[in-house]
């Protein structure tokens, strides 16, 4: 079940992302459970397998703002770098990159 506790374990800054939902710890988690359903996981994935790179951003950015306000750090960093290769145009491998994220996101999912 994702608790405060237990977003804290898995990393996140619950006090920082707190303070952006009114100290509503409801609220909070209610936002993050939301998140983990965002269709921009997919979208990302699906547009720099087709080379999309210019899709690929506009998704990552997207998720970039959710994880980020939620001070969800260990997925947010993973994104944060991709959406930065990414809004650079770089044309490289990002199966590493999304691999963190698979893999970030998994472990999220797992405390629900």
């Amino acid at each position: 079940m994702i608790t405060l506790e237990t977003l804290k374990e898995y990393g996140a800054d619950t006090d920082e992302a707190l303070a952006r939902c009114m100290n509503n710890a409801d609220f909070y988690v209610m936002l993050v459970k939301k998140s983990l359903d965002d269709a921009n996981y997919d979208r990302l994935k699906e547009a720099v397998a087709a080379g999309n790179y210019e899709e690929g951003f506009s998704a990552a950015h997207a998720l970039k703002g959710v994880v980020t306000n939620l001070s969800l750090t260990p997925l947010s960093d993973p994104i944060i770098e991709i959406t930065e290769s990414l809004r650079a145009g770089e044309d490289r491998d990002y199966s590493s990159l999304l691999e963190r994220i698979d893999d970030q996101l998994a472990k999220l999912k797992a405390l629900a």
